[in-house]
């Protein structure tokens, strides 16, 4: 775990609200339409993300994830982004950055911390890993915005995801403050992925998370089965 999100913890900090910092800057536009580049990590998880956010702003959708594993299984997750990305409707036209396979950043992130489990420290890296990338590709092109999908997983830690975009912005570049799954974000995004038939994924997508994923459903099988 990060030291300041440990200190905060331990100290029993409030959780900031950062739906309420999402609505604050959405005020601060005063009606302009600034560009964002947006971390896509799936179809699933842009799906409400990309509704919301581009009533208010002119999005780049990035898809940079070389967590996910196997390779097959990433050319499929950023071609079903590409396909629900054509087939929905925004009020702003949203365009799309797909990187290549790039496995070797991630393993040489999270090298040493392989069996920390999801959602501890090999998570955190991963977060830092594709919201640096992201910032950079921002900056690089002239973006005014950066955010992820991320936060709008239950599964996923949006006071880290928060801390790390906010240690990235500066020299002309902001990052948006975001905990997508409030106000039913999740919900809806579950609803849209039905409607435009989004392929859904059991695991996050890292090969530690398909074995956990795996050991979970073998154990709940042996539940079952021990149950009847």
């Amino acid at each position: 775990m990060n030291d300041n999100a440990q200190k905060n913890a331990a100290a029993g900090k409030p959780r900031r609200n950062y739906q309420l910092m999402s609505d604050e800057i959405i005020a601060s536009l005063n009606g302009t339409t600034p560009t964002m580049l947006l971390h896509c990590c799936c179809a699933p998880c842009s799906t409400y993300v990309l509704e919301y956010l581009s009533r208010y702003f002119r999005i780049t959708a990035y898809a940079f994830n070389p967590n996910i594993y196997p390779e097959e299984e990433f050319y499929k997750r950023r071609s079903e982004q590409e396909r629900l990305i054509s087939q929905m409707e925004f009020e702003n036209p949203v365009g799309f950055i797909g990187e290549e396979y790039e496995s070797e950043l991630f393993y040489q992130a999270v090298r040493g911390l392989e069996h920390t489990g999801e959602r501890g420290a090999r998570c955190y890296e991963c977060y830092k890993l594709r919201l640096a990338r992201t910032a950079q590709t921002a900056r690089r092109l002239g973006f005014d915005y950066f955010t992820t999908t991320l936060s709008i997983s239950p599964l996923k830690n949006a006071d880290w995801l928060n801390e790390i975009g906010a240690s990235l912005e500066g020299d002309g570049l902001k990052y948006f403050y975001s905990d997508f799954k409030k106000r039913s974000g999740f919900k809806r995004s579950t609803e849209l992925c039905r409607q435009y038939c989004i392929y859904r994924q059991n695991y996050c997508g890292c090969v530690f998370s398909a074995k956990e994923a795996e050991e979970r459903q073998q154990k709940k099988a042996a539940e079952t089965q021990n149950g009847q």
